[in-house]
């Protein structure tokens, strides 16, 4: 048994320690928000955070996450995930959706480290990310306007 933290709840997970951790998130615990999009941490969809770093699940085995902290998109803190959403409502960014919650993550780090990004600090960080609906300026305006709705005290 492997006993690992996920959105400030202890798993206890009986699976091989090479076992990708978006396969434990979404196979063995049930949290589906993680998705799987390339299998080769080229496209961001499956973007979760480790100890506060974006990571991509899907190449990560889950014996590097024993004794760190992982958060999932359906665990990401309101101070972020509220303005964030609230952003992508507003500028409707979601076409199909499915790249959305690797966005999201993703943006979340950005903006804690950045909490006032330009347009080329959003693009460096965004880039790893892909959205196969092209709904790439969408995205920057809803960063920027999550910006700040949270320097406006939206997360709270």
């Amino acid at each position: 048994m492997i006993t690992l933290s996920i959105n400030r709840k202890k798993h206890a997970v009986d699976v091989d320690p090479a076992t990708p951790l978006l396969w434990v998130l979404r196979e063995s615990l049930g949290m589906t928000g993680t998705k799987f999009g390339c299998g080769m941490a080229q496209c961001g969809a499956c973007t979760v955070h480790l100890d506060g770093d974006a990571v991509r699940s899907c190449v990560t085995p889950v014996s590097r996450v024993v004794g760190k902290e992982v958060v999932t998109i359906e665990g990401l803190a309101p101070e972020f995930g509220r303005p964030l959403q609230q952003a992508w409502i507003t500028e409707d960014v979601p076409q199909c959706g499915y790249c959305q919650s690797g966005q999201i993550m993703a943006a979340a780090v950005l903006l804690r480290e950045n909490p006032r990004p330009d347009d080329a600090a959003i693009d460096a960080c965004m880039a790893g990310n892909i959205c196969r609906c092209g709904t790439y300026q969408r995205i920057r305006r809803a960063i920027h306007l999550a910006a700040q709705l949270k320097a406006k005290g939206g997360g709270q």
